[in-house]
């Protein structure tokens, strides 16, 4: 909670109070610090609050948090943050290169849903769930990338990588048909497949990431069967089928905006206008 209150201070206080203090600076606007407070606030509710505990007992609790955490914070934070603090980050040596390099639309489709893919192959995952700096790594990792996916869609920096159009609505759907491959695994598979989720023992190491050592050794549990009677086979099903769905909720509603912004473009094509390029007023037609 310390450490998002802390980066919404920072995001006002550069962006406010100390903006007049870097070239090209725009006044923050109003929609920005609505979403960008949002794509905070939802930050928090999935890594900080029980949520976070509930992912580690229950996969269907996980595959939401990784759909809220890949899905639908980036595109929020992207658009929440002001360009002009964008092109001062993007513009940093390092990060100039590799933003050119993942924002590539390909490469960022391949990217993201290649690592989500393999991070839940089940050994990958058992693996990763029993390190906390690893597990770290990797989330963060994946949240980086989560960016680079949603750059071209969602940011509108000039000399940026962006997509419009045709090309739009082509990523969208590659991005639906990538993630199905991974969700259709998870979702039919015969039987569960995740041991930190179905073997006690492991089960206990992996809450290790989010309760402290002492707190465990008190507690005389095998597994998440005191916290759910869901068997781990359907939990794991629910959890595939939750992922989906968030990611066509998401996808469909930036679909929604790419044909809305497509008809808003043609209605102002579409109007005539004299050589100034002020539009003319049609007078009304009268039936005879």
């Amino acid at each position: 909670m310390i450490f998002v209150l802390l980066l919404i201070a920072a995001f006002f206080y550069l962006t406010v109070k100390k903006r007049d203090q870097f070239a090209n600076s725009e006044p923050l606007k109003k929609k920005e610090g609505i979403i960008f407070v949002i794509s905070m606030v939802l930050l928090y509710v999935i890594k900080g609050s029980p949520v976070d505990l509930m992912a580690h007992i229950m996969f269907s609790f996980h595959m939401v948090q990784m759909a809220f955490l890949y899905l639908v914070i980036p595109p929020l934070f992207i658009a929440g943050v002001p360009n002009w603090i964008w092109e001062k980050v993007i513009e940093l040596p390092v990060i100039r290169s590799m933003f050119r390099f993942f924002t590539r639309p390909l490469i960022a489709l391949v990217g993201f849903n290649g690592l989500f893919s393999i991070y839940h192959i089940p050994l990958v995952m058992d693996f990763v769930k029993m390190n906390i700096i690893l597990h770290a790594s990797y989330t963060v990792m994946l949240f980086v990338f989560a960016i680079f996916l949603w750059w071209p869609l969602v940011n509108t920096l000039p000399g940026q990588n962006q997509l419009h159009g045709l090309k739009k609505i082509g990523y969208i759907l590659g991005d639906a048909v990538l993630l199905t491959p991974a969700c259709g695994l998870i979702i039919f598979a015969p039987e569960a497949m995740y041991a930190t989720y179905t073997d006690g023992e492991l089960w206990l190491k992996s809450m290790a990431l989010c309760v402290p050592g002492s707190t465990l050794e008190g507690l005389t549990i095998s597994g998440p069967e005191l916290f759910t009677n869901m068997p781990a086979k359907e939990d794991q099903q629910l959890g595939g089928v939750l992922m989906k769905i968030i990611q066509e909720i998401v996808l469909a509603t930036i679909l929604a905006k790419v044909f809305f912004d497509w008809y808003k473009k043609e209605q102002v094509d579409s109007e005539p206008v004299d050589e100034t390029g002020t539009l003319v007023q049609q007078e009304p037609r009268h039936a005879d």
